[in-house]
């Protein structure tokens, strides 16, 4: 792309209805004076799409602002994806009735999920719906924008990723996800805690990041020439009773989104390597140690979260939406911390990035299968992704995460095709389905299947 192009970029946002992803996209483009263009939104809700362009208009006119975006609907993924430069995917697969199965249902059987939209039986019904719509995201950008970069943000990440270079191999598609982010800020805090260093920012430590999507692990890490793994053994072995938290901000009991971390350090403690996600989303590649019950989950310190919190999530967004357009309330420009649009200024060559992110496996980490999406650091420059070399993930965690590599690889597998046989020996292998006998699993399986049956194939029920 010529330099006179980053003024003039075109941007597909497939989500632009989001009342969360969006607007802190919008945010951080509007913040950012390298690079402007036309966001166009395409959403099979119009009506919040159309929303999101007034907002999306209101931050770019904010007297702060240093780039200008203007923001169009699109009618069609044709029309939003025709000549872009940049796509960008956030979308919710279905409604949150069909999340209410994902996350609520399992508990009859004694499965209880703090998310349920990764893996899990949770995730796995979730993967049955959007892998469809990612089958035909992926022909769209195949058929009208075949050199654009894709920037995912939709989970299970890893099966979406999956999804994209399986039916369109040539793809430039990559995932981010900001759960490592938080696991390095804690490095930080620890620092600060254990040695007196203060104000260090995540962006000064060398971490090596090796796994898969929410269930990702430091192997190494430094700042300024300190080992920080025997800092945060100490640190582990210090905290893991009680737990580790910093003001109200910061806890567990007052954001289902927050944690203690005694998740984190007991795997540390038992397997060597830091486990970088928050504890909600590592408990659920796990057998039940730390999720059996309500109860269970509350001694380690971190939340279920309920559909119905997700629900009046909602509302309030929606009711900020009405504030934002109307102008009762005034936007602001605060930074959303992601990445997003960095990596969009680093592929167009505008500075060099490392950071993590969700790609197939080249040899990144040589002991999972090659074509796996797998989440490594990786070098962003001027037209190129380059993930860097993890190593061999450790002995001691491989069997953990490499049970989910090819548990995925069936997952896609039985979405692509509609088998039931399939589908339901991986729904019945993941971990947490180990204590649920055949009947009961056969039972769950069938129900959650048909609670999905308005966004599945007909041929799952031929």
């Amino acid at each position: 792309m010529k330099i006179r192009d980053y003024q003039d970029l075109k941007v597909a946002y497939i989500g632009g209805g989001s009342r969360g992803w969006a607007w802190g996209f919008m945010t951080d483009l509007a913040m950012d004076g390298d690079i402007c263009g036309t966001v166009r939104l395409y959403d099979i809700d119009r009506p919040a799409a159309e929303r999101n362009r007034i907002i999306g208009g209101k931050i770019s006119a904010h007297p702060e602002a240093v780039s200008r975006w203007q923001y169009t609907v699109a009618d069609s993924l044709k029309e939003a994806l025709t000549g872009a430069d940049f796509v960008v995917i956030s979308i919710l697969p279905a409604t949150f009735e069909e999340m209410r199965s994902d996350v609520h249902a399992p508990e009859r059987v004694g499965v209880y999920q703090p998310v349920g939209d990764t893996v899990g039986p949770g995730g796995f019904m979730r993967a049955m719906r959007t892998i469809p719509m990612y089958v035909e995201i992926a022909e769209a950008i195949r058929d009208f924008a075949p050199d654009a970069w894709v920037i995912n943000y939709t989970n299970p990440m890893s099966l979406c990723i999956r999804t994209l270079y399986e039916v369109f191999p040539q793809i430039k598609a990559f995932g981010c996800c900001h759960e490592v982010f938080g696991t390095q800020k804690l490095l930080c805090r620890m620092l600060e805690a254990q040695e007196g260093i203060p104000g260090v920012q995540r962006q000064e430590l060398y971490t090596t990041v090796t796994g898969i999507n929410h269930f990702t692990w430091l192997t190494r890490a430094s700042y300024k020439g300190i080992d920080l793994m025997p800092l945060y053994r100490r640190f582990a072995e210090e905290h893991l009773a009680e737990g580790f938290s910093e003001g109200q901000d910061d806890n567990w009991m007052n954001n289902s989104f927050k944690c203690a971390h005694r998740v984190k350090f007991d795997l540390f403690l038992r397997y060597g390597a830091i486990a970088a996600a928050g504890d909600r989303h590592l408990v659920e590649f796990l057998p039940p140690w730390y999720t059996r019950t309500p109860e269970t989950v509350s001694e380690w310190k971190f939340g279920l979260t309920t559909v119905d919190w997700r629900v009046d999530d909602l509302r309030r967004r929606l009711e900020r939406s009405d504030r934002l357009i109307s102008g009762e309330e005034a936007v602001s420009l605060n930074g959303s911390g992601e990445e997003g649009h960095l990596l969009i200024k680093a592929v167009l060559g505008l500075g060099d990035l490392v950071s993590n992110v969700n790609v197939p496996n080249r040899g990144q980490i040589p002991n999972l299968p090659l074509g796996a999406v797998v989440e490594t650091n990786a070098f962003f420059g001027l037209d190129r992704i380059e993930p860097v070399h993890a190593g061999p993930i450790p002995g001691s965690i491989l069997p953990l995460v490499a049970r989910h590599v090819y548990n995925q690889e069936n997952t896609l597998r039985a979405a692509l095709t509609c088998d039931r046989t399939l589908g339901f020996s991986a729904f019945m292998n993941d971990p947490q389905m180990g204590a649920v006998s055949l009947e009961d699993g056969r039972r769950l399986f069938d129900d959650m299947l048909e609670a999905q049956r308005a966004y599945l194939p007909k041929g799952w029920f031929a």
